[in-house]
């Protein structure tokens, strides 16, 4: 009589973890413009972060209160723009968020501007005094217990990376260091992953996108721009996430060994069933994407702990995962077929 496998107990665990329901996490974003020194740019950096605000607000649903924008001159828009972008305001907006946020929540930081690099020092440029990466750096130290995105999409960002590199943190820079001072594209296209190109940098199809994914997307639309203009490439973005203070061109979340794994999990997220852009108003419909919702995350789950457990173990469940996704498309195909029939 033979013996019936017995499964490890840390991949039974692991199982038993990813059919659980993501948490209702909300999102919190901190937007600053620093210093334009010319119009052109003010309005181009007020364009990349409202462009972040509106669709965190609108697509995703995300209350306005979980949105701070400090900005250069608050006359440009009044309405949106909380504060001027001084040294004490932003101390206080971070201090404002670690009051505001729960635990586990997602925390996303977008900084757009010019920075700058002197004997050692990361700066990023302020009205009035700059703050340094190791400022940034202590004014992180209350959020955690937050899953903390900070995207530094100023020139001359690379050195942030060292300095705010830490667990449960996703840092990101538009530059490899600060050597790179060229004014930069990143930060447009990071902001449009959220929005106009939601698309394409949707990879997955989950109906959001990951700070990763919005990387990603940028990156390779850096490249894109530069080469359609003929021009060298001045702007070489970079991601760290696993705490090692080295950042990544290419984050593998899927190689144990390089970034990624976290910055995948981070999203704009209003919670408990918000935040995922293009639901349908259809009560029965959207209860079918969110279900989809819920099969994708247990499939990214199961890929993290590839090379940790049996492959045999981790195929099979994997196919029985992908099995589920393909069920639940169909059905999801179904219903919008049958609704598409109804009379109007």
């Amino acid at each position: 009589m033979s013996r019936p496998e017995v499964l490890p107990a840390a991949f039974v665990l692991i199982l038993t973890l990813l059919v659980v329901p993501a948490a209702a996490q909300q999102t919190h974003i901190l937007v600053i413009t620093g210093l334009s020194g010319d119009p052109a740019f003010a309005e181009e950096f007020h364009t990349w972060a409202t462009t972040l605000i509106d669709a965190a607000t609108d697509r995703y649903e995300l209350p306005a209160e979980n949105v701070t924008y400090l900005a250069e001159k608050t006359d440009r828009d009044p309405v949106r723009i909380d504060d001027r972008s001084t040294q004490e305001n932003v101390v206080q907006a971070f201090a404002d968020l670690a009051e505001r946020a729960e635990p586990d929540d997602y925390v996303l930081v977008l900084l757009i501007g010019h920075g700058s690099y002197d004997r050692g020092e990361s700066r990023f440029n302020l009205p009035g005094r700059d703050l340094t990466a190791k400022d940034y750096a202590r004014l992180l130290e209350p959020l955690g217990s937050q899953q903390v995105a900070f995207v530094n999409a100023a020139t001359a960002s690379g050195g942030f990376i060292e300095a705010l590199s830490g667990e449960g943190r996703a840092v990101v820079t538009a530059t490899r260091s600060g050597g790179q001072w060229n004014a930069t594209v990143f930060g447009g296209y990071f902001v449009e992953a959220f929005a106009d190109g939601e698309e394409e940098s949707d990879q997955n199809k989950d109906g959001r996108v990951s700070v990763l994914e919005a990387f990603d997307y940028a990156t390779a639309e850096v490249a894109r721009a530069y080469e359609s203009d003929g021009r060298l490439q001045t702007e070489h973005a970079l991601l760290d996430d696993n705490g090692d203070g080295e950042g990544s061109r290419e984050p593998d979340p899927l190689e144990s060994a390089t970034d990624g794994a976290m910055a995948r999990t981070v999203f704009i997220s209003a919670g408990a069933g918000t935040g995922i852009a293009g639901l349908p108003d259809d009560p029965a419909l959207r209860a079918l994407y969110q279900e989809r919702l819920e099969i994708q995350e247990q499939i990214e789950g199961l890929q993290a702990t590839r090379g940790g457990t049996d492959e045999a173990i981790y195929q099979a469940e994997m196919e029985k995962l992908l099995v589920a996704m393909a069920l639940k498309g169909r059905e999801i195909r179904e219903m919008e077929e049958s609704v598409a029939e109804l009379p109007r």
